[in-house]
């Protein structure tokens, strides 16, 4: 009996040492297994950066590239119009229309993009874009100038939105994706500085002003090439049918709003030269259709959104104070900063009598700020309150049309310009990176191509509405100056002081405004485990 027992005993003892032994095993099997899953963990992390990274700098760089051939213009624009015969009533026409088809071409990018899928919408909208900056350097002619310069702005409404979307479908909330948009954010108004500068040293050498826009085409074709292979594919969507993309996309408040701003713009931009053609019958007459569309779209977005249809813009949508606040944020912002940019060209080289290069070379710090102000914002923007953020940026770029408006043109750069030129693009580069990260988290993952339609939208009316407006302050005031020769600096100069007051009273109203629309905003851009 004590033997059976001690035999059991023996037996169940050898059996919990095998056990034991297979346990152990199989743990150091797990610890082995665990091992290399870290590793792959950790080279798909590597991986994506490279990925992540790739994808950023070529979204940015078509962003970049394209706002490159506008500053180039707007530099060289004396002597392109000399070289084309551009008749001075049609001078500021080429930027003109590239903002006006480029805002007006945005939501129906946006919507085909959310139909159709963002990879392929940006695609052909960098091919189209690489062309028609190659068809501006070719141009023989003005009208062919401002021809090919609306469709440019055509073929940016399609990769603006869809650079923001696929953004969006390719990062997670956080840190990364806080810094591919302040990238995103960085590439206009960098893009437009670095063309200013680049612009006045290829027009005052041998090169000319047509080499700047064969290198904006050359670089624009080799990134669509880029993005052709490294653009992530869209998430699954329905097949195409005619019938879904009759009724999935609001072709009536497309139709609506793009006509609404384009007649608006327009008119805006054929009285510049002449501000008393505004009682014009037709200029009424436009301003009146443009008028009774604004209730209209309204109207429609009611109506659509109660009947649960698509609605393209839903007045519900207008109810988050923070997205319409950054809205205003951004129109005023970056009409101040295109604006200001424009006139400061122009008082370098017709008020201070500087070549296109010496007045390029002014705008170097304006690119060193912005660069230092996108990617602190993508940093940093997750440890910071937003509302902060936008408000201490709007008083201190305030300050640049305020030191240009009590100028005297004879002082010292370092006294004032320089200073002007540091505080100009604070707030638009940092407003765009955080209206980015709010106004992600406004739209539902569906409409995210037109959410970016939306945005970029309202930055390109803020755009072409301010250039045009600043212009007829601008004309008004010189023709009104007691200076007979309504073409000497100083009538010039008084044309540009208006401006810059003007501009320093949007800035004040825009700061007064984020004060209250955003104060309730804290830190964007967290990641959400």
């Amino acid at each position: 009996m004590a033997t059976a027992v001690h035999t059991q005993s023996q037996t169940i003892s050898l059996e919990l040492e095998v056990q034991d032994a297979s346990s152990h095993i199989t743990l150091e099997g797990s610890q082995i297994s665990a091992s290399e899953q870290e590793s792959e963990i950790r080279d798909a992390e590597d991986l994506s950066r490279i990925r992540a990274f790739t994808l950023v700098a070529t979204l940015t760089g078509i962003t970049f590239v394209g706002s490159m051939s506008s500053g180039l213009l707007t530099v060289c624009l004396p002597g392109i119009a000399k070289d084309l015969n551009l008749p001075d009533n049609l001078l500021l026409w080429p930027s003109s229309v590239y903002s006006l088809a480029n805002g007006c071409c945005l939501l129906l990018a946006g919507s085909l993009a959310d139909f159709l899928g963002n990879r392929s919408i940006n695609l052909i909208g960098c091919f189209l874009l690489a062309s028609f900056i190659l068809a501006c350097g070719v141009a023989e002619t003005g009208i062919q100038l401002i021809m090919f310069r609306t469709c440019q702005g055509i073929a940016t409404s399609m990769c603006l939105p869809t650079a923001f979307s696929i953004l969006t479908d390719s990062m997670s909330t956080g840190k990364r994706r806080n810094y591919g948009f302040a990238c995103l954010g960085l590439g206009q108004p960098l893009g437009f500085s670095v063309g200013l500068v680049l612009g006045g040293i290829f027009q005052d050498s041998t090169l000319g002003w047509r080499f700047g826009y064969y290198l904006c085409a050359g670089a624009t074709f080799i990134l669509t090439i880029v993005n052709f292979f490294k653009l992530p594919t869209d998430r699954p969507r329905e097949c195409f049918s005619f019938s879904r993309l009759r009724t999935e996309i609001d072709w009536v408040g497309i139709v609506l709003s793009s006509a609404c701003l384009g007649i608006i713009s327009y008119v805006f931009s054929n009285i510049t030269d002449h501000p008393q053609s505004i009682q014009n019958a037709s200029n009424i007459a436009l301003l009146s259709v443009a008028a009774a569309m604004i209730p209209s779209f309204w109207a429609w977005m009611e109506w659509r959104e109660k009947s649960g249809r698509p609605a393209l813009i839903p007045n519900s949508l207008w109810k988050n104070r923070a997205f319409t606040t950054i809205c205003v944020m951004v129109f005023f912002s970056w009409a101040v900063l295109n604006g200001m940019e424009t006139i400061l060209s122009l008082f370098f080289q017709e008020v201070q009598g500087l070549s296109a290069l010496q007045a390029a070379l002014r705008f170097l710090p304006n690119v060193i700020i912005g660069i230092i102000i996108n990617i602190g914002t993508g940093l940093l923007i997750h440890r910071l309150r937003a509302n902060y953020v936008v408000l201490v940026t709007s008083i201190l770029s305030a300050g640049s049309p305020l030191l240009m408006a009590l100028i005297d043109p004879k002082w010292s750069w370092w006294y004032d310009i320089f200073w002007a030129m540091l505080l100009g693009p604070v707030s638009a580069d940092a407003i765009f990176t955080v209206a980015n990260l709010i106004i992600a988290d406004s739209f539902s993952p569906k409409t995210q191509g037109l959410a970016g339609a939306v945005f970029n939208t309202v930055a390109q009316f803020g755009t072409s509405i301010g250039l045009s407006v600043f212009a007829i302050i601008s004309a008004s005031v010189t023709d009104g100056s007691h200076y007979k020769n309504k073409s000497s600096p100083d009538a010039l100069m008084a044309g540009y002081r208006a401006v810059f007051w003007a501009c320093f009273g949007l800035l004040l109203a825009a700061t007064a405004i984020s004060a209250w629309g955003l104060r309730r905003v804290g830190k964007v851009g967290i990641k959400r485990e």
